[in-house]
């Protein structure tokens, strides 16, 4: 065997070290995460501490799981809070006319949110980071202008969707289960699915083999500010409010950081539900055992700023050393 054999196998191996990790360390970290606190976090194995984690990691996944889908096009959105907020603050205005009308009202706002977003993407040119910012002023300023002060919603129908359960499992996680269900179904199963990522490897190359560009990326915010509606919908059932002001604020840097860590590339193209899904219990992990052991929540919030600029060096860094 040659010098230079052996200096390619290292290299081989050096790559297949980055590419497992990138696949499986999100995995690794939470089975870990998980390991730690059962053995230094006081009654961290019962029912009532996985039932509240769960019910709390619901908004972030939901999010999460919409933000994959428009990072897979190699776009980013940063209006994903400003959206919660807007879908929180139509509710009161509505709730009059019933739970479900109002809820139909906000995820249509959710909607024709992401359909502005698309559009100044997809159909102008704008850059998705800039569009999206400057979607998550204006839409913070718009649920606001709407919403004002915290406003109390005593509502049957929406105390039902944020306390009730089936089973002992409350219907916020369920919905959050239905919702990545749907997305990994959009996702392997669809043809929409398979553009998406065809668009985020190399748009140029879509647009000439004909696949309907414009479309697909409007669709793919559409589907992103709907499910961050959604996230806005449960939170405020859950808390039986509307606090515009507040809801969803920091929600993008979540999002971004759970569907990062989870496998999926800023560079586009690819898409890991079950990595995003992994990513956002991890996120909630580090958060619940910072809380748990007295740690302030601004130390949790840098650690997501430290986590996501080393998933983004992990897929990025190296690639631009070689």
């Amino acid at each position: 065997m040659t010098a230079a054999d052996g200096a390619d196998g290292r290299r081989s191996w050096r790559r297949f070290d980055i590419q497992w990790i990138r696949r499986n360390g999100v995995y690794v970290a939470l089975a870990a995460l998980i390991m730690v606190n059962i053995v230094i976090t006081p009654n961290f194995v019962n029912v009532a501490t996985l039932r509240l984690q769960l019910i709390q990691v619901v908004p972030v996944l939901i999010v999460a799981l919409g933000m994959a889908v428009v990072i897979a096009t190699k776009g980013i959105d940063l209006s994903v809070g400003a959206v919660m907020a807007l879908a929180a603050a139509v509710i009161p205005l509505y709730i009059g006319y019933g739970a479900a009308l109002a809820i139909l009202v906000a995820l249509l706002a959710g909607a024709l949110s992401g359909a502005v977003a698309g559009s100044l993407v997809a159909r102008i040119g704008v850059q998705p980071i800039v569009a999206t910012l400057g979607l998550m002023v204006a839409g913070r300023g718009l649920a606001n202008l709407l919403g004002g002060e915290i406003k109390s919603i005593r509502d049957p129908g929406m105390r039902a969707l944020g306390t009730g359960s089936v089973l002992g499992v409350p219907y916020v996680v369920l919905v959050a289960i239905v919702v990545t269900v749907l997305v990994w179904f959009l996702v392997a199963r669809t043809t929409l699915g398979r553009q998406i990522v065809a668009i985020g490897g190399n748009a140029r190359a879509s647009v000439l083999a004909g696949l309907p560009v414009g479309r697909v990326l409007l669709t793919a915010y559409v589907v992103c500010a709907l499910l961050a509606a959604v996230a806005g919908v449960l939170l405020t059932a859950r808390s039986q409010a509307s606090d515009p002001t507040r809801l969803g604020l920091l929600m993008e840097l979540s999002a971004i950081t759970a569907v990062v860590i989870g496998g999926t590339p800023l560079t586009g193209g690819q898409i890991r539900v079950a990595g995003t899904v992994a990513g956002a219990l991890l996120l909630q992990l580090i958060t619940a055992t910072m809380i748990a052991h007295d740690i302030p929540d601004s130390v949790a919030q840098m650690a997501q700023a430290v986590i996501v600029v080393g998933a983004v060096y992990l897929q990025l860094g190296r690639r631009g050393r070689r």
